[in-house]
């Protein structure tokens, strides 16, 4: 069901015997401490790589629900661990790779450009390889606060990975947003890994002059057309990915695919769906941010209280944020059909996320000119 609600708070589910999702996150080292050398979840150093599981001076992971169940494997000492940045302009097909590199979804997807507004991590296993996907927003001209911060923040996380994926669609001509990205990253000491990505949308010819007129654009590492869409190519990628990695015991646990908190991913999911057929200038103004989460077999009650008629379902209210009142009444719809719509789409990708049945209350609120406001971004984690 969908209903309408506020207001801001989380209670986490007290009974352990039924599965309600993903568990409590294990404490992941931060990218400064994983690039450090050791490892700061395990202890394990590079020269222990194929060790078994040894105490390290880091606080020790929780062993509670599925986390239980995580281990860091053993390893070959040929084995290679890093971080890899998928960077492009908006729409260049970054959050659909980084999906088909993982396996499954980390990221959300839209045909409107900017869908992306912070780092999205997701795990690669391989035998030989963990590969670290960081999927950053769309490098483009800045016109916003917004804009400005999501630039600087892929910069910033360019300076800290191992190799960078640069991803041009094939079925677009290179343009000035390219070549103002190419010479950005001509002076990281990165390898850079050109992706044509979108292959599947253009004939042989018109690919490899696409092909030829990246080559053309910079010096990289290596070229790679991929079809996300088709899975074509998507291993060869992975593999040159892995060659670019430092050797290095793996960085994750075994299963563990992102690293994204549960309310960021429900709030994506949210965001996700209302990007579905709206107009054009709706995208950008569009924030969500998730108010509370709410188990009602848990101990502590949500702030908000129990919804009527909700009955065990998990309870998750969530506001959309536009910022104009024209603005809300697109969002909403006529006679609320379409945040109607909104929440159906939304409450099933949740709900295949936390794998539990989910009541989901909708409210749009206006926050004037949030992108360009300094407290509005920081009140919606920008």
């Amino acid at each position: 069901m969908t209903g309408q609600s506020t207001e801001n708070d989380n209670a986490e589910p007290a009974d352990s015997t039924e599965s309600t999702g993903p568990a409590e996150p294990i404490r992941f080292p931060s990218d400064a401490e994983l690039m450090a050398g050791e490892n700061a979840l395990t202890g394990i150093r590079p020269t222990d790589v194929g060790a078994e599981g040894t105490d390290g001076e880091g606080p020790a992971p929780e062993t509670t629900g599925d986390a239980a169940g995580l281990s860091l494997p053993a390893c070959p000492e040929s084995f290679r661990a890093g971080f890899a940045c998928l960077i492009g302009r908006p729409n260049a097909g970054k959050s659909t790779l980084t999906n088909a590199l993982v396996g499954t979804k980390v990221a959300i997807m839209s045909d409107r450009p900017q869908t992306t507004r912070h780092n999205v991590r997701g795990v690669v296993h391989r035998g030989d390889a963990q590969i670290v996907l960081v999927d950053t927003p769309g490098m483009h001209r800045p016109r916003t606060l917004l804009g400005k911060r999501l630039n600087d923040l892929v910069r910033e996380t360019l300076t800290d990975v191992d190799v960078i994926a640069f991803c041009i669609p094939a079925n677009e001509r290179i343009g000035p947003g390219d070549r103002f990205i190419a010479r950005d990253i001509a002076e990281l000491r990165a390898p850079v890994v050109a992706v044509v990505t979108k292959a599947d949308t253009v004939g042989r010819e018109a690919l490899a002059s696409q092909l030829l007129a990246v080559d053309q654009l910079g010096d990289w590492a290596d070229i790679v057309p991929v079809s996300a869409a088709r899975g074509e190519q998507i291993d060869v990628l992975a593999d040159v990915l892995a060659g670019h990695l430092p050797p290095s015991p793996p960085l994750y646990p075994t299963g563990e695919i992102t690293d994204e908190p549960r309310d960021i991913m429900i709030a994506e999911l949210v965001r996700e769906a209302a990007l579905e057929g709206v107009r054009d200038e709706l995208p950008h103004s569009l924030a969500v941010i998730v108010d509370e989460v709410m188990d009602p077999r848990g101990t502590t009650p949500g702030s908000l209280g129990p919804v009527k008629g909700a009955g065990n379902r998990m309870q998750v209210r969530v506001s959309l944020v536009v910022e104009r009142d024209s603005q809300k009444a697109i969002v909403i719809g006529k006679g609320g059909a379409r945040l109607k719509e909104i929440g159906v789409r939304a409450r099933r990708g949740i709900e295949d996320y936390l794998r539990r049945k989910v009541y989901l209350d909708l409210h749009v609120r206006t926050a004037k000119d949030w992108q360009s406001d300094p407290k509005a971004l920081a009140k919606l984690g920008f």
